[in-house]
This record gives C-alpha cells, structure tokens and sequence, in this order.
C-alpha cells in the first residue's frame, strides 16, 4: 500500500521531454494555473514546446543521448528553475527508475510513479513475475535477462520458432526484433541492444514466443498515493509495422462479454502488486477468446487521448492532482458510466509508407494544416516551418476523433485525414487511410501482424516535393534566442527576408554527396544502376558488405538508423560491389550515394 500524503498542489512543473507531450502537459498545466518550464537541445532551441513554456533551458547537444538523456543537465534545469514537479512524458527518462529516485531526492514531485514500481514493472522480465503473483496469464518466455546468442537459440528451438527479442526497459516496439530461424539471432540480439541503448538507455534483453496472430489490448489506470485505483478503458492497438502503433481505438471492439472487466480487474491487480501509482498502462496479447499479460508501461503512453475522448477525463491532470497527494476524482464506477461512443487515434509519423516500406522522412514540414470539425482534436509538437529531425522519434502529431459508434468514428476519420495537409516530409496518411477503409479492419479481423503481411500499399506513391513558400514577403518576424546562464530568452525582430545559411558543426564524415531522390522510397539505386544510395538522413550503423563481394539485388548492404529505427538497405541489382563510401558513424543525407556496384 503506498503511503498517505497530505496534499501538496503543485505550482510549477518541468516537462523532461520535447515533441507532443510536451505541448500536452504544458497546455494542461496552463489549464491549471500551473507555470511550466522546457528543456530543449540544440536542434530543438525554437521548437513548439519551448515557444509555449513560460521559460526554458538549455541542455546542449543535438543526440538524445547528449540532451535529453543527460541527467544531469536536465537535474540542473530543475535546480535553476525552482520546479516543484517534473513530468517525463513517455521514452527518454520515463521508466528510469534512478530518475525518478534523483528528482524524488531533491525534494521535487516526479509526475509518475514511484521508483520501485518502475524498477519491477518497468523492467519486462520482473514485471511477468507480478503479473504471475496477480493472476494474469502470461506469454511463453524467459523470466531473466538474455546476454548470450546461445541462450536465445535454445529458447527458439525449445518452443519453436519465430521468437521475440525485446528490450527489457522499453516498450512502443524499439528494440524488438522478431528472429525465424537460429541464424538470425546473432544479428538480432546485436540490433536489438543498439536500439534499446539509443532510444531507453539500457540494453537489457528478454525472449518470450511470438503469437501467430494476436491482438494488442491494453488496459489504461490510474492509482492514487492513498490506495485508490481505476482502470479508464480498454485500447486496441492491433494495427502496427514494426511493431509499433499506427492506429489505436476504444474501448477494444468485439471482445467477448466479460473478456474486458477480466482484463481491468487484472490490470488493476498488477499495480497493486508493487505498490503502483499515478498513470500507467497494462498491456495483454489477445488471441482465440485468451488474453495473456504482455508487460506494463510505467509512464503515460501516446495513445491516451484515446481513452480521454471516451470519457472526458483529462488524464495529464489527473496525473498532476496524483503527484501532488490528491486522491482519485471518480470511484470505478463512476469512470464506467462516463464511457460513451467510441474513439480512434491516428499516429501521424514522417515516414514514407510508398511500397509498404515505411521509410523514416525527416525534414522541415514546410506546411501543416490540421483537420477540424466535430469530434475531431490534433496533437502536435509541430507547426508550419518546424524542422523534423533524425536524431529523435519522428511522430508528427496524433490524429483523436470521437464517433457516437465504431462506425462513426472510423467514417469521421477518414474525413479528416482526407483534409489532413502535411507537406514537406512524407506521412502515413495513405497508410492509415488504407487501414481504415479496410474490410478486415471494420470486422476486426485484423492483428498485430496484419499491416505488414496482408495490408496492400503497392499503390501508395511518395509525395511530390511542395513548392512555394513566403519568399515574397519583404519584411518579416524573426525569432532568436539568447542565453543567459543556460536560461532561455526570446527576442523578436521584424527584418527584410534573407536566406540563412546553415553551418555544419562539424565532427562525422559524410558519405559522397548525390541529388536527393524525391520518392526516398527505394532501399537502394533508382533503376538498378548499382548506386545504392541512402533514402534518407541518418548514421550508418553497420556496413554489410566490402569491395570485391558479390552481392545479390534485395540483399542488404547497409544498416542505416533514423528517427531511432535501424533501416536495411538493400542493393537494387545483384554484381560485385566495386567501391564503399561510408564507414559505421558516417553521418549521411538523403541521396548520398554509400555503395556502388558493378
């Protein structure tokens, strides 16, 4: 049972995150007469988030790792402020349990829960064993950590292939990597690290069997410091590639009667198991009429608005009340009887999904027009000018829409990304409007897998670049920034328009220098012409090939990371590779040429 607090409103929050959710909170402090404070990185120093905050700071760097993952400029943002509470949004420090512990040690409310219940529901191996002691059925899989190639491979021969490789402290599919055969384990494990260092920090890894074709349901909660818990709704999140979300809705159709309550009583279950409080997320496999417990995220998910339209609960608030001692608003049944219709969230992510490929699209978003009317709400970290960058998640902004029914709602979405404008990067709209007017998806047939294995986009084209721009305005409103002792400052000038040169900063070699390809949807040369070119801007990770290989067309010859996500990219035409012109660090733009065959 956690401990009872008396009360302690919070006056002013540190948002330890960019993008979205950092919008997100800092709109619903504001609604709360709270004062919010950004942290921002070199790359985001004029970014929505630190526009909209009543003062920000500096972290330096341009990486995750160099920003927003640095500790201790981030505890030193919040000694310098004065901040009394910090909300970690979801990824970087969210489920950090030593994060939380520091900014707990300080004397400052962190907007989440408590370190230990991080420690064991945020680490995917630990969390299995409470949700056995709750009752909840789990997924075949290992109960410690995996180090070894070898460990893996017994575990796929022992209960059959294909298998899961997961990040024990992550979640939204970074650093899962499905593995079919012994010989691919290796390359898995070793992918699977990378990814989970870059994107959580930590490179822990578990195996649990891969379902053939299951459905993800997820419970969002809600408990107080005084013992009080509710579980909000049911979420599906079945239409996935690569393992995470594109689109999720609620509450969870066609489950069989009493499949949901089972589902929220053992949710519910599971957090009281650890002593857990404020918002978190309980996610179960669903498959043949059986639900089996998947993991818990320790932290606020970016699906909830989905859970919010359904309801009218504002869930960030509720989290903030939480921090600061008050008990739960609403009883469980009162929270039930609040439902009604039925809510669908679009992920609108800077990818190409041209091919099925889904191709990370970084760039400047040189127009952004959100949709409207009845029902319909938008959530950005974005607006017209602001720059997408490939160091960091590339989501664009979450799409909400509420219909009195399913199919309602998923007509009413449709409209609305039909008006949907996003020009310069390449979205999944197509994508998700594909998914949409799907049969299988308004039968609910659909699973997990069934984006990547069913879903047909072999008609979906790459956008054309947009034209235009403001160049005819004479005079214009420039923003610049000034620093003062780490503090953010924003001063406005009104100049004539010029065109502002970027300098790189120097550092990483650059592969060869080739005109980008508009489509960016090829893995290798347009044409097979043996150029095997980078579709996109990001660091090589890994070079798969050497002069003098023979090399096969949809072979891959590089690994490229992007917006977190690690891309093979593969030769067009099958020859001898007659030169290389990247190394494992190479910083690359779209186009550049990194591989040439004969």
């Amino acid at each position: 049972m956690p401990p009872k607090v008396t009360p302690k409103p919070l006056t002013k929050i540190l948002i330890a995150n960019r993008g979205e959710i950092a919008v997100r909170v800092i709109r619903a402090a504001r609604e709360m007469g709270i004062a919010t404070v950004a942290v921002y990185s070199e790359l985001d120093r004029n970014a929505l988030h630190v526009r909209l905050a009543d003062e920000a700071y500096a972290l330096g760097g341009q990486t995750a790792a160099e920003s927003y993952l640095n500790t201790e400029a981030i505890l030193d943002a919040i000694r310098k402020s004065g901040a009394d509470g910090v909300h970690p949004g979801y990824g970087f420090f969210s489920e950090n349990a030593d994060f939380a512990d520091a900014i707990a040690q300080m004397g400052v409310a962190f907007i989440g829960p408590p370190g230990d219940a991080i420690r064991e529901m945020g680490d995917k191996v630990s969390s299995r064993k409470a949700a056995l002691r709750g009752g909840a059925p789990i997924v075949p899989g290992t109960t410690e950590f995996v180090t070894t190639a070898a460990e893996i491979t017994k575990f796929g021969e022992e209960f059959g292939w294909p298998i899961a490789i997961k990040a024990a402290f992550g979640g939204g599919g970074r650093g899962m990597k499905v593995v079919r055969s012994a010989a691919e384990v290796q390359d898995a494990m070793d992918s699977a690290q990378r990814e989970a260092k870059a994107f959580f920090g930590r490179d822990e890894i578990y195996v649990e069997k891969y379902l053939t074709w299951p459905r993800h349901v997820e419970v969002q909660l809600v408990g107080d410091m005084h013992g009080n818990y509710v579980w909000v709704s049911t979420r599906d999140c079945s239409a996935q590639r690569r393992h995470q979300k594109l689109v999720e809705e609620a509450p969870a159709p066609a489950l069989p009667d009493g499949v949901e309550d089972a589902m929220g009583e053992a949710a519910v279950k599971a957090a009281k198991a650890v002593g857990y409080f404020n918002a978190g997320t309980v996610e179960f496999i669903y498959q043949d009429g059986e639900f089996f417990f998947l993991e818990m995220n320790t932290r606020l998910q970016v699906e909830h608005p989905v859970s919010e339209v359904i309801t009218g609960i504002d869930l960030v608030e509720w989290q903030i009340r939480v921090a600061g001692g008050e008990k739960l608003p609403m009883t469980q049944k009162e929270v039930t009887t609040r439902r009604n219709g039925h809510g669908i969230e679009i992920r609108i992510n800077a990818e190409n999904p041209a091919g099925g490929k889904f191709l990370p699209s970084p760039g400047k978003i040189t127009k952004l027009v959100a949709s409207d009317g009845f029902g319909v709400r938008f959530d950005s970290g974005y607006e017209s000018g602001d720059e997408i960058s490939q160091y960091y998640d590339n989501l664009v902004g979450k799409l909400i829409v509420w219909g009195k029914d399913r199919p309602t709602a998923i007509a009413r979405t449709i409209r609305a990304l039909e008006e949907m404008v996003v020009e310069g990067v390449a979205t999944t709209i197509p994508a998700d409007i594909a998914i949409l007017r799907h049969p299988d998806f308004a039968a609910v047939t659909h699973s997990t897998k069934w984006v990547e294995e069913t879903l047909d986009l072999s008609s979906v084209e790459a956008p054309k670049p947009a034209g235009g721009g403001d160049d005819a305005e004479a005079l214009v409103r420039r923003n610049t920034t000034v620093e003062v002792n780490g503090k953010r400052f924003d001063v406005a000038m009104w100049i004539p328009e010029q065109t502002v040169v970027a300098v790189a900063a120097g550092g990483a070699k650059t592969a060869a220098k080739k005109p980008a390809r508009a489509s960016g949807s090829g893995g290798g040369a347009g044409g097979g012409s043996g150029e095997v070119a980078a579709p996109m801007q990001g660091t090589i990770v890994k070079v798969l090939v050497e002069v003098g290989a023979t090399v096969e067309a949809g072979q891959a010859v590089v690994v490229l990371e992007a917006m977190k996500m690690e891309n093979q990219i593969q030769a067009e035409k099958s020859g001898t590779v007659k030169e290389v012109r990247c190394k494992a660090g190479d910083t690359v733009g779209g186009g550049d040429v990194l591989v040439i065959i004969s």
